[in-house]
């Protein structure tokens, strides 16, 4: 199938890409990499009147740390761009980042589609939103009415749903702080496909000891969850199975033609202890 007919704009600025937004109001879309939404047109599921390509908005893809540790990552960056990073770009203490993107799609894929893109596409499935949800970090957007910092807790309100405003424009993610002792993994019935169920831990490693820790699920809610059952687990000196097994009760996965909720249940058993045992290994 083609997309229905649409205009297109090309923003030349991020004020001219606002402007637009504005104007053109919820008939018009963003696109950038075009991974997910040009696929969502050609089969007439999104069938907007307006396209406005922000592409060439080069200050929009950046990827570094700055001054207080914090990873910074333009929303036009992609896929491949962190996957192929210098450590002095993305070390250590944000490799679990690096390691995600191997888990999107394939090259090309990679190669096109961006952070930013991602994110605001809001599948609940996407290892960035995954990511974003586990690491704690934050969203900067832009509008006519100035900038704001959306934490990635608030901004996933639904599935292909978040806290944008129509005239608003994602324009950075920010990981706060390092993650030495976080990983990702998911199931998918093959590589490259959406994740059935993804799981992301970041834990709090003091010594030989785990103190404590984040435990955030995929492919389980509409939008990506934290669950703090587990978390209380990780506190309280608990094993990791253990952990595995307070994440798998405290959820009411889907049952849905990938599979059923038990079926997502013993997924979720084995990935949080798999991504636990994975983070204190790094």
């Amino acid at each position: 199938m083609k997309p229905a007919p649409f205009r297109y704009h090309r923003a030349r600025d991020l004020a001219g890409a606002t402007r637009l937004l504005a104007e053109l109001g919820e008939d018009a879309k963003v696109i950038a990499g075009g991974q997910s939404l040009v696929a969502m047109m050609n089969f007439r599921l999104a069938r907007p009147q307006h396209l406005i390509d922000i592409a060439g908005l080069r200050e929009l893809d950046h990827l570094g740390t700055d001054a207080d540790g914090a990873l910074r990552v333009g929303a036009l960056t992609t896929h491949h761009t962190v996957e192929t990073a210098p450590p002095g770009t993305l070390g250590a203490e944000f490799e679990v980042i690096r390691a995600a993107m191997g888990w999107i799609g394939h090259l090309p894929i990679r190669t096109r589609g961006t952070a930013g893109g991602s994110v605001a596409h809001a599948d609940a499935t996407a290892e960035w939103c995954l990511l974003a949800v586990a690491l704690d970090a934050a969203f900067l957007v832009h509008g006519p009415r100035g900038r704001r910092r959306i934490a990635a807790g608030d901004f996933f309100l639904g599935p292909y749903t978040t806290a944008l405003d129509p005239d608003e424009l994602l324009t950075e993610i920010v990981f706060p702080r390092p993650a030495p002792y976080a990983a990702l993994t998911e199931f998918a019935a093959r590589r490259g496909d959406f994740a059935i169920v993804s799981a992301a831990v970041d834990l709090d490693v003091q010594g030989a000891s785990v103190r404590g820790g984040r435990v955030a699920l995929g492919g389980v809610a509409p939008v990506p969850v934290r669950v703090p059952e587990a978390e209380e687990v990780l506190a309280g000196g608990g094993s990791f199975t253990a952990c595995a097994a307070a994440a798998a009760a405290a959820v009411e996965p889907p049952d849905d033609a990938n599979g059923s909720a038990s079926y997502r249940k013993q997924l979720i058993a084995t990935l949080v202890r798999r991504a636990c045992e994975e983070a204190v290994s790094r």
